[in-house]
């Protein structure tokens, strides 16, 4: 496993991308009860904003294969018309934990290297605090594969000491890609040619793939 400090440095990203995710970011700590802001960016490669468009943004824990979403916040938001979204963390959907991190799930645009899959961008890990719920076992087995099955990829820091982590494909020639909501106690599970593996980090992610896995952020 690898620290989010190496990890920065030591990867080079190579990918399309475009929803950089300004907040949260590693250092993040959101507080359950209270307003909390996630807020992106274009970072000015293809396909922009516009592309991307409606999203469903959501809080995630989980794998790069699995991942669960434990808490919507907002449905359906233009990324290209407006930036940030502003909500209030339930309490309840997990413990007090570092393992958390924001998806954005394009409505409309496909992955540009698997049309099966939506285009995605995923944020940093972050903390959350205050927190009175747990997570039960399967959530919990999907924190623990991430030993092999990492989130994370191909990353760079930016100049300002974040990173970007881009797409990457896993290297199983009839992978899945598992995604539960808690909420509605249901698991959607896509098959493609290969398994799409999810990404984290202060990130623009719409599945452009450069790479086999990469590393691991924690």
């Amino acid at each position: 496993m690898f620290s989010k400090a190496v990890i920065s440095l030591v990867l080079a990203a190579s990918a399309l991308a475009n929803v950089f995710i300004t907040s949260p970011v590693a250092t993040t700590t959101f507080t359950a009860g209270q307003q909390a802001t996630v807020t992106w960016q274009d970072d000015g490669l293809t396909p922009n904003l516009t592309s991307f468009g409606a999203s469903l943004v959501g809080i995630y824990t989980g794998n790069a294969n699995q991942q669960t979403l434990l808490q919507t916040i907002n449905p359906s938001v233009d990324v290209s018309t407006t930036s940030s979204v502003v909500f209030t963390l339930d309490g309840t959907i997990g413990p007090d934990s570092s393992e958390y991190f924001v998806r954005f799930t394009s409505i409309n645009l496909k992955d540009a290297t698997n049309s099966q899959f939506p285009a995605e961008a995923f944020s940093a890990k972050f903390a959350m605090t205050g927190m009175t719920g747990t997570f039960n076992s399967t959530v919990q087995a999907e924190i623990n594969g991430q030993s092999t099955a990492p989130i994370g990829a191909t990353a760079t820091s930016s100049a300002s000491g974040t990173m970007k982590t881009v797409s990457t494909t896993s290297s199983s020639t009839s992978g899945s890609k598992t995604t539960t909501s808690t909420a509605a106690t249901t698991t959607a599970t896509k098959t493609g040619a290969a398994g799409k593996v999810g990404v984290t980090g202060i990130t623009c992610f719409v599945g452009a793939a450069a790479s086999l896995l990469g590393a691991m952020l924690l």
